[in-house]
């Protein structure tokens, strides 16, 4: 984990700046390392359409998923326990975040840019961002997820699949990574009903912002014992933890 420049942006109070709670902060700087770390320790998130300025985001309320209160669906332990795939972590950020970055079935267009795509890959390259993959057979990648790690302040930002519910084996395993390092929440940034049926809740964004200081200066999850190991889709849906 690399120590980053100071950023040269200062962000406002999300409060101070929204105070009717509309969830826009403010517009422009830049996606760099230190400018995305410096954003998510204040509890901003760009989001922006590629043909526009730089936006940031602190909604309000707060979308989080607490991992410790996460339950899988049964269809979703079914699928793990058929199909057997392999699932790892850190080990293809930059084909994770790119498949994300494709077309939905239900939107041409995606806010996932060139430039977000350098700027998260910069970012992981310095240690504060991770990936999830869920592999068919040796190396056919058909799903997973991204997200920023400061401390124990985990957020996600996307996910992607190709073949049913392997985004949620993704998402299971973030969650069991979360239980065994003891994180309060994973941010989910927005709320929206797919979230919701996975079990996430919301936090207002004063509570949010206080417990967010909180978290990011714990100890960090050490991402690379997990990078070290291969984990088996049927043994996680079989036994309810990480064993690889």
């Amino acid at each position: 984990m690399q120590q980053l420049p100071p950023s040269q942006y200062i962000f406002p109070n999300p409060i101070e700046a929204d105070p009717e709670g509309q969830g826009f902060i403010c517009i422009g700087a830049d996606l760099s390392p230190s400018t995305l770390f410096e954003a998510y320790t204040h509890g901003l998130f760009p989001w922006f359409n590629e043909d526009e300025p730089i936006c940031w985001w602190s909604p309000e309320p707060r979308c989080i998923i607490e991992p410790h209160a996460y339950k899988p669906s049964k269809s979703l332990i079914r699928n793990m326990k058929k199909h057997d795939y392999r699932i790892t972590i850190n080990h293809a950020f930059e084909d994770v975040i790119r498949s994300c970055s494709l077309p939905r079935s239900y939107a041409n267009e995606t806010w996932i840019s060139e430039d977000i795509i350098s700027g998260y890959c910069a970012l992981f390259q310095a240690g504060y961002a991770y990936s999830v993959e869920v592999w068919q057979q040796q190396d056919n990648l058909v799903g997973g997820l991204y997200g920023v790690s400061i401390g124990k302040g985990c957020f996600g930002e996307s996910m992607f699949s190709t073949e049913t519910d392997v985004s949620k084996m993704a998402f299971y395993t973030l969650m069991l990574i979360g239980q065994e390092n003891q994180l309060p929440w994973i941010d989910c940034q927005l709320v929206n009903d797919h979230l919701l049926s996975l079990g996430a809740s919301t936090l207002s964004r004063q509570a949010y912002l206080k417990s967010l200081q909180d978290v990011i200066i714990a100890p960090s999850i050490n991402w690379k014992s997990y990078q070290e190991r291969v984990f088996s889709s049927k043994r996680i849906a079989v036994f309810a933890k990480l064993d690889g």
